[in-house]
């Protein structure tokens, strides 16, 4: 197996060859946070969007492999850094255009991507997880798109896929509500590809990744191009989401939506909207 030379300068995300040219990228939970879980701050969330364009690079991957370890595949973002978004325009215009190319880099990857989901899975990590090529999912798995619980719109990766994996009235009532959608029921809607059994995960992810990097890569790569651009036609709703998501961060909601996630309590909106 080669080096990982080329991912050298990676420092909150983990890489990890296997044979095949399987490319395993780790998003930590140990320590992360006090529940254990991945939480995306600002150097999280920078590699999460550059690792595709170098794993795009890279000759010696394949197949990309992403999960998280510890209590859960993601936990969202870092309250610190959202606090931060909502209070520097600088900082807030730096995650907009890494949230962007987060979206656009997993899609534009040329190799094939498989994720593999355990418990929590939430915010700039879920991107990551839903996006991929095949996505699989313990059935206790707990995907919950928080955008409007935070108090702002539903931008990252919602707007591009969801409609297109579960239908609008799923997307809908999912988005809007922030409702957990559990593994199994995710793969009953088609939000995910596969949904298995906890001890079944990592075996059925890596063989899914052996299987794809085994396989006619020319023939793999262009069929992921090629339908791709379901996803590459909906990019102007995608940018309006996520425009409109940051746009949010600058307003009163987000504000509310941090203390009340501080406060482990139900958030107390103010009522209207200036539209």
């Amino acid at each position: 197996m080669s080096d990982l030379s080329l991912y050298a300068s990676y420092q909150s995300l983990e890489l990890r060859r296997h044979p095949h040219g399987v490319l395993e990228v780790v998003m930590p939970g140990a320590g992360a946070n006090k529940s254990g879980l991945s939480t995306a701050d600002a150097n999280m969330h920078r590699e999460l969007a550059d690792i595709w364009r170098d794993i795009d690079r890279d000759p010696d991957t394949r197949v990309a492999l992403i999960r998280g370890e510890g209590k859960g595949f993601s936990a969202g973002g870092d309250l610190g850094l959202v606090e931060e978004m909502a209070n520097d325009f600088d900082v807030r215009a730096r995650v907009w255009r890494e949230a962007r190319d987060l979206v656009y880099n997993v899609i534009n990857c040329g190799k094939p991507i498989v994720s593999a989901m355990h418990g929590p899975a939430v915010g700039a990590g879920l991107v990551a997880g839903l996006l991929a090529d095949i996505s699989i999912a313990t059935k206790s798995a707990r995907i919950i798109d928080g955008h409007t619980r935070l108090g702002v719109a539903a931008g990252d990766h919602a707007a591009i896929v969801w409609p297109l994996l579960c239908g609008m009235a799923k997307a809908k009532y999912y988005l809007l509500l922030c409702e957990p959608v559990s593994g199994e029921e995710a793969e009953r809607i088609g939000l995910v590809s596969l949904a298995v059994d906890e001890n079944e995960l990592m075996p059925k992810a890596i063989e899914v990744a052996n299987r794809l990097a085994q396989g006619s890569q020319t023939a793999i790569r262009w069929t992921k191009y090629a339908l791709n651009n379901w996803l590459r036609s909906a990019g102007p709703t995608f940018d309006t989401s996520l425009a409109l998501e940051f746009m949010g961060f600058a307003g009163p909601d987000v504000h509310e939506g941090m203390r009340s996630l501080r406060e482990r309590r139900a958030p107390d909106f103010p009522g209207g909207a200036p539209f």
